[in-house]
C-alpha cells in the first residue's frame, strides 16, 4: 500500500477551478494510504459540496483535528456529523473557550466555535482528544499541541480576546499546527499560526532535529503584520530554504504578494480544489 501522502484543499477564500465555492475559512483534506484525516473543517457546510465535486469522501474520516477555536475554522464540523458517525476530534481545550474579536471602535464580535460545533462536541458519544502537547494523529501524522512562544515580534494577530467587554485578552493558546515527514523534509500546515509562524517552525524543528523543511501550507495570519514582524518571517523561510511555501486564508494579499516577490519559484497558490501530493 502507498505511503505517498496527497493534501487536498476544500476550503479556502479562493477557488482554483470552475464549479467549486470559497468561503473565509479553511478545511484540508489529508489521504495517506488507508488513512485520512480532516485539518479544520470550514466556516460552513461548504467543505461537503466541495468534497463531492472533487470526489473526495468525507464518511470514513479517522481523525478530525482543529486547529483552533475560531468559527471559520471549525463550522463545518456539525455537517460533517451529521452525514456519518463523527471521528475522534483532536483540539487544544482553550479552543472551546469563549471568544470575540473588538475591533477599535466597533462593536465585539463572537468569533467562537458556532453553537452546532459546541452541540457535536458535547454529545457522549463524540470522542474529543486533548492536544495540550505533541500528539500522533495517525500513524505519522501530528498535531503539534501548544505552541511555545519566544519571539518578540509575533503576536496573536489581532484584537482577540476572552469577554464580549474587551477586558481579557486572548493570546489563542490553542493554535497549534499539523506535520509530518517525507521524503525530501517535514511539511508543516498551519491553520492561522496565531502562534506566529516563526514559532511554529522552530517548535516543529526542535521536535525532528536535523529534518529540513519540504513544504509550509495554510494561513500564515501576517494580514496585520508589522513591518518586522513580516520581514523576519520572510527571513525564517529563506533560512530554512523551503522549497514550497502556499500563503492561504488569513495570510492577507500584501503579504502574500511580499512572499511571492522574496520567494521567488517556491511559492504556489492556494484555492479550493488544489492538490499537493508528497512521497513519503
Amino acid at each position: 500500500m502507498s505511503r505517498n501522502l496527497t493534501l487536498t484543499l476544500l476550503v479556502e477564500n479562493s477557488v482554483s477551478e470552475r464549479g467549486l465555492k470559497g468561503e473565509h475559512g479553511l478545511a484540508w483534506h489529508l489521504q495517506t494510504g488507508a488513512h485520512q484525516v480532516l485539518f479544520d473543517t470550514g466556516q460552513t457546510d461548504l467543505l461537503m459540496e466541495n468534497a463531492r465535486r472533487l470526489g473526495v469522501s468525507l464518511d470514513r474520516l479517522d481523525a478530525i483535528v482543529l486547529s483552533h477555536g475560531h468559527y471559520d475554522h471549525a463550522g463545518g464540523l456539525a455537517a460533517i456529523a451529521a452525514a456519518s458517525p463523527c471521528p475522534p476530534v483532536f483540539l487544544h481545550p482553550a479552543a472551546r473557550e469563549a471568544k470575540f474579536r473588538r475591533p477599535p471602535g466597533g462593536p465585539p464580535q463572537f468569533i467562537g466555535l458556532p453553537e452546532s460545533t459546541g452541540a457535536v462536541l458535547a454529545r457522549p458519544r463524540t470522542r474529543i482528544i486533548e492536544t495540550r502537547t505533541c500528539t500522533e494523529v495517525v500513524a505519522g501524522l501530528f498535531v503539534t499541541g501548544e505552541i511555545p512562544r519566544h519571539t518578540v515580534y509575533e503576536d496573536p494577530g489581532g484584537p482577540f480576546f476572552l469577554d464580549e467587554g474587551g477586558t481579557r485578552p486572548d493570546p489563542v493558546r490553542d493554535d497549534q499546527a499539523m506535520f509530518f515527514d517525507t521524503a525530501a523534509g517535514m511539511v508543516v500546515l498551519l491553520g492561522c499560526a496565531h502562534a506566529g509562524v516563526v514559532n511554529t517552525l522552530d517548535y516543529v524543528q526542535s521536535l525532528n532535529p536535523g529534518r529540513p523543511f519540504r513544504a509550509v501550507l495554510g494561513g500564515l495570519h501576517l494580514l496585520n503584520a508589522s513591518p518586522q514582524r513580516l520581514a523576519a518571517t520572510l527571513d525564517a523561510l529563506r533560512q530554512r530554504e523551503v522549497p514550497l511555501v502556499v500563503p492561504a486564508h488569513c495570510t492577507g494579499w500584501a503579504a502574500a504578494a511580499r512572499l511571492w516577490e522574496g520567494l521567488p519559484g517556491r511559492c504556489a497558490a492556494p484555492g479550493v480544489g488544489r492538490r499537493f501530493p508528497f512521497e513519503r
